[in-house]
């Protein structure tokens, strides 16, 4: 579904990524693992169309995309959970939700309103509040909502559970397990590499730009030594 290789990519004079590269099936989810400041986030945003890479290649079923910006890849069936969420302030919850409300690229509109406020019933409660009016929490449940409402074929995640209360934490990995479980492709970030690796089929793990460590997501979780090395667990 997606394949990326050798992406060398720099903000300004800092060299950020360095051959970075991977593969995600259609249908299963993949782990982006890495302390911080190792370019999991600049590696999503290349992808994403925001920064253009110095060199290698983003394959979209096939297709060269590298270089292609944010709304073709949106077009394209890639649903986006930026991290800061991104929430609209000024619209009320409903219209957060309806501004991006598409069918997929194969007309279907598998993920409704209706859908999405069943699976986050704190939103149904909100409709008419602002976005800026929201709890962290409910905001990032509002992002999440976003994205599901443009029937993505795959949705990435980025940093979804960070600065979340734990009872809030909880519920977003029970709705990522439920947006995995319908068949959606899923690319998560997220500090927590044990939920991480138990959400996922695959991991990589990025170290200054590269990619030092990669598998099966069980594989991954019994290599401790290696685990300890790279994200010094």
């Amino acid at each position: 579904m997606l394949s990326i290789s050798e992406l060398d990519t720099y903000y300004g004079d800092s060299h950020i990524l360095r051959g970075a590269g991977f593969a995600l099936a259609e249908g299963t989810a993949l782990g982006l693992l890495g302390r911080n400041g190792m370019g999991k986030t600049t590696l999503i945003r290349t992808v994403m169309g925001y920064v253009r890479p110095a060199r290698g290649r983003i394959a979209w079923h096939g297709q060269d995309v590298t270089g292609a910006p944010p709304e073709r890849m949106a077009r394209l069936g890639i649903g986006y959970v930026p991290e800061g969420r991104g929430v609209f302030p000024n619209l009320s919850v409903r219209e957060n939700l309806l501004m991006s409300a598409r069918p997929g690229v194969d007309g279907r509109r598998e993920w409704t309103e209706e859908r999405v406020l069943a699976t986050f019933p704190r939103l149904a409660e909100r409709l008419g509040h602002g976005g800026g009016q929201l709890s962290g929490g409910e905001q990032q449940m509002l992002s999440i909502g976003r994205a599901l409402m443009t029937n993505p074929r795959l949705l990435i995640l980025d940093e979804a559970t960070e600065g979340l209360a734990p009872l809030i934490v909880a519920e977003i990995w029970r709705v990522i397990g439920t947006i995995r479980a319908t068949g959606i492709s899923t690319l998560i970030v997220d500090r927590d590499w044990r939920k991480v690796l138990a959400h996922t089929d695959r991991a990589v793990v990025l170290e200054k730009g590269r990619v030092v460590l990669e598998g099966g997501s069980d594989a991954l979780a019994s290599d401790v030594a290696g685990l300890a090395r790279h994200l010094g667990v």
